[in-house]
């Protein structure tokens, strides 16, 4: 769009335009370009600034404050090419400049570099949207295979628990005996692999909400995560000690702490080795309570460490006995504890084990 008061300017600016395969619309005042700018979307504005009645300045302010044309990028042609006015063109939203009078070859240069950012611009915006939509549907696809399957895969979980612990091993020869411990461990893993799925695609589509409960007992909470996770660590005689006491309470959300520590202890209980000893501790520290759990197991690569908590980085790796890892727990556990105000931390040297602690603040 051309806009001057200066019927020979439009027509020059017009013919060269023209000529040069631009479609082009013109207007001689401010309240006219206003007015067809409201009714067609340009792709570009030639304004002039000298016109009366209403400046190029006043279009430019008043067109910046029209939510679906700001974006319209603006060519100031003018005769005023002082440095406060080239300053004061740019804060009222100018792309660029061109002086009066101008070069033909210098306007279609500017021109055209305009217009090519308005085309990379779409090009980026519609590219963002199909990528947005391309996320979405993946992340209803992850969050509907984990609903589907978490509760069926739930089942021959709590199946399979009760067939390791109770058949009798001198009834069976060792390889069926290790079948049955296999099939239990991968029912375990899986149903760890599809609650994580599920909740950390809640948690990144914006669809799991954070519940806050009041006087949470954190030592009840601890125990009733060690009930669950002693049936799976008795499977590789591995034993749970719980060390401290502590009668704090906390505002939390309870599911997504006993999520944490769930976590934490499966991968405690992976990576350690048979027979081994895993710690759990509790402590008082000001006005938070640290937890923390303690393993003698693998531990992790000094390569990998500042790797763990990175939501861009994929790490995974197999447990003392083959057992496969995401890398998903972590990062779900990071992002529940920020979520419950506290904080996550680890230390770990390969070959020695690994210790991982949070901390939550006690309810006063």
């Amino acid at each position: 769009m051309i806009v001057d008061d200066v019927d020979a300017n439009v027509l020059l600016l017009k013919l060269l335009l023209t000529k040069a395969g631009y479609k082009t619309t013109t207007a001689y005042n401010g309240k006219d370009a206003l007015n067809l700018v409201s009714r067609t979307s340009p792709d570009l504005i030639l304004l002039d600034i000298m016109m009366p009645v209403m400046d190029g300045h006043e279009v430019a302010e008043k067109l910046k404050g029209m939510p679906d044309k700001s974006d319209i990028p603006i060519i100031f042609l003018t005769a005023l090419n002082s440095p406060e006015d080239i300053v004061k063109g740019f804060k009222n939203g100018a792309a660029d400049y061109i002086s009066k009078p101008f070069n033909k070859e210098e306007l279609l240069i500017r021109v055209n570099h305009q217009l090519s950012l308005v085309s990379a611009k779409r090009t980026i915006e519609k590219q963002k949207e199909e990528l947005e939509k391309t996320v979405e549907a993946r992340d209803k696809l992850y969050s509907l295979i984990a609903h589907d399957l978490r509760a069926p895969i739930g089942s021959l979980r709590m199946v399979m628990n009760a067939l390791s612990m109770n058949v009798d091993r001198s009834k069976f020869d060792d390889d069926i005996y290790e079948v049955f411990i296999t099939g239990n461990r991968l029912a375990e893993d899986t149903f760890v692999l599809l609650d994580n799925l599920l909740k950390w695609t809640k948690s990144q589509t914006g669809r799991l909400k954070t519940v806050f409960q009041d006087d949470v007992e954190i030592l009840s909470l601890i125990k009733g995560e060690l009930e669950v996770s002693e049936v799976l660590a008795e499977l590789k005689q591995i034993s749970i000690v719980f060390n401290g006491y502590s009668e704090a309470k906390a505002r939390i959300d309870q599911d997504m702490i006993k999520t944490v520590l769930r976590n934490l202890l499966n991968n405690a209980i992976k990576f350690s080795n048979r027979g081994s000893e895993i710690i759990v501790s509790l402590k008082e520290e000001g006005d938070r309570v640290i937890i923390s759990v303690s393993d003698k197991g693998k531990g992790i690569k000094t390569s990998d460490q500042n790797k763990i908590f990175k939501t861009n980085v994929h790490i995974s790796s197999f447990g003392t006995e083959n057992e496969e890892g995401s890398g998903l727990g972590l990062l779900i556990c990071k992002e529940f504890i920020n979520r419950n105000n506290g904080e996550i931390w680890f230390e770990s040297r390969e070959g020695a084990g690994s210790t991982f602690s949070f901390y939550i603040p006690i309810q006063k």
